[in-house]
């Protein structure tokens, strides 16, 4: 069954727009354009799930938003990342600081490395709502009790005095989601927030960063390498290949009317529960280019089986294909009328 999500009337407000970034990294043995050319906005309320391979560009996408790229070797070199107007590239460190942790927030993959080892999971979240808020310790120590039973930690009170060592995987990532939340963000950066965890688990955590979502009307922007995921909680989808979008369109028109080959090519990969004869899946064959050496054209045609003479010449700009059907691929109509196999 087609899932048909509605786009409330609060989604037509942008709180986001990422216009033409380019993020590169200097190393010895070249430029490493990780991310080349991403557009695209979030609106209020909205759900944005960005999809594709390792090192395709999503989580450099996601720290360049709150300019956490490490600088050298990396940089952010062009390019426009407008918060409701304001251009977050232009900020300074200090307005840069009333920004990161209070209007927008991050889930980091790993919580073991995220979480200091030294400080207690008290003091931790208190940190953000007293340089944020200005509580008074008091206020903020009940505060960071509420956030904890927020995301169901039990015994809220003892856990404070707990080191993140002292935490399962689960309980710590709950901890990252309580910090993440503790100023109301207008946009949650989740960053492959179920790494490592089983199943069970997941499950759990992503219940219960949607339900924040909805309690705050927050914007979320999901990184996951997982469809089944993006299929059940996303309203949009932007799929990446070697740091640029080359699908970006509502759920069900990735997920049942794709036109880039290497979308219908993740769609294949994955086993269907929606199709009555479950046939044998289809890796994408061959692997992501260097992202020092992009080969001429269009970066996916070597291993494109739709590939032609058009696609060596240039790289097919991202075009409005239908309305919010946004593909790069020169032969995408064609697609789209010979071939939905995958779908």
């Amino acid at each position: 069954m087609i899932k048909t999500k509605v786009i409330q009337d609060s989604y037509n407000n942008k709180v986001l727009e990422v216009k033409d970034l380019k993020t590169y990294f200097y190393t010895d043995a070249g430029v490493v354009k990780a991310v080349d050319g991403v557009s695209f906005d979030l609106k209020k309320g909205e759900t944005l799930g960005i999809v594709g391979e390792t090192g395709s560009g999503k989580s450099v996408t996601a720290l360049s938003i709150l300019r956490l790229i490490p600088e050298p070797p990396g940089k952010i070199i062009s390019g426009s990342i407008l918060f409701n107007g304001n251009d977050m590239l232009k900020l300074d460190r200090k307005e840069l600081q009333n920004y990161r942790g209070n209007r927008i927030s991050m889930i980091f993959q790993d919580p073991m490395t995220s979480l200091n080892p030294v400080y207690t999971i008290g003091n931790q979240i208190m940190e953000s709502v007293i340089i944020h808020r200005k509580l008074k310790k008091e206020a903020a120590l009940k505060e960071a009790v509420r956030l904890l039973e927020t995301v169901g930690i039990s015994e809220a009170i003892k856990r404070l005095s707990s080191y993140p060592h002292e935490f399962s995987g689960g309980m710590r990532q709950r901890v990252m989601i309580a910090m993440a939340i503790a100023n109301s963000p207008d946009i949650l950066i989740a960053d492959e927030p179920t790494t490592a965890l089983d199943v069970t688990i997941q499950a759990q955590i992503l219940e219960l960063v949607n339900e924040i979502k909805h309690k705050t009307n927050s914007s979320i922007i999901l990184i996951t390498h997982d469809l089944g995921v993006v299929a059940k909680y996303a309203d949009r989808v932007m799929v990446m290949y070697a740091g640029k979008p080359v699908e970006f369109s509502t759920v069900d028109n990735i997920f049942y009317k794709a036109m880039h080959p290497y979308t219908l090519g993740l769609m294949n990969s994955i086993t269907r529960l929606d199709k009555k004869k479950m046939g044998k899946l289809n890796p994408i064959k061959g692997s992501p280019p260097s992202l020092i050496d992009l080969p001429e054209g269009c970066i996916f045609r070597n291993r494109c089986r739709f590939s032609s003479d058009i696609c060596k010449k240039s790289f097919p700009p991202l075009r409005e294909i239908e309305s919010g059907h946004f593909v790069a691929c020169h032969r995408a109509e064609e697609i789209l009328k010979k071939d939905q196999r995958a779908i």
